[in-house]
């Protein structure tokens, strides 16, 4: 199983994953490059599905399917814990991770995950769902992979996010580390980086708490610390 990252729009990011017998592809919304990717990789794309159904999301959907005659599953009727079949084995396992939307998912592969508007590298969604207490309990759900889990969003939105948490925990010194390693042309994280640098996931770090008290806003659990983050900043 492999992953490649497609760039359309201004930020928004698209992927194809594939083996040698098959390819699913999430948010296509550069379905020229992505249609000329697989030809030369000599991969058929059988399956398109989206992250959440946000239109700059789902607009390459109708055009890569009559160009591949994949089949689209419509990424509402997705189950939690539900294999994507790539034809040689392996799969992607989805993910449901309520928040962003509420229809919003995530896919997890071999080493990364797909996860669209729920969490981007070194910052989050919003939460246009206005249910704060499922995006929270989304975000912990990915917290909870391996470490080295590669984190593929759905945007690159690196460069201000990063002038944000410099805003929230100036004194961080994994920032700029972090934005040394930045490619805009591979736009790629794991796990164990954003628990060093994501301020939306570092609600239990000192320093955050501290600039909470400062504030004199709830700290006193996980969900208010998150709260008062995803609030006031």
């Amino acid at each position: 199983m492999d992953i490649q990252q497609f760039k359309y729009g201004s930020d928004n990011l698209g992927y194809l994953v594939y083996s040698e017998k098959s390819g699913i592809a999430i948010d296509p919304g550069a379905v020229q490059d992505m249609v000329a990717f697989a030809k030369e990789k000599n991969i058929p794309i059988d399956i398109v599905t989206n992250t959440h159904t946000h239109g700059d999301h789902t607009l390459g959907n109708n055009a890569l399917i009559e160009k591949t005659n994949a089949q689209f599953i419509d990424c509402t009727t997705l189950s939690h814990g539900r294999i994507l079949d790539l034809k040689d084995g392996s799969g992607l396992e989805v993910m449901l991770t309520p928040g962003h939307t509420m229809d919003s998912l995530c896919f997890k592969g071999a080493g990364f995950v797909v996860t669209g508007d729920t969490l981007f590298n070194a910052t989050v969604g919003n939460c246009f769902s206005g249910d704060l207490e499922s995006f929270f309990h989304s975000l912990k759900l990915l917290m909870s992979l391996p470490g080295d889990t590669l984190i593929y969003a759905g945007h690159d939105y690196v460069i201000d996010a990063i002038k944000y948490a410099r805003i929230i925990e100036p004194d961080n010194p994994d920032l700029s580390r972090y934005a040394s390693a930045y490619n805009p042309d591979h736009v790629v994280s794991c796990l164990s980086e954003e628990l060093k640098v994501n301020p939306y996931l570092r609600f239990d770090a000192v320093s955050i708490i501290e600039r909470l008290k400062e504030k004199n806003l709830p700290n006193e659990t996980q969900f208010q610390r998150f709260s008062s983050v995803m609030e006031v900043f």
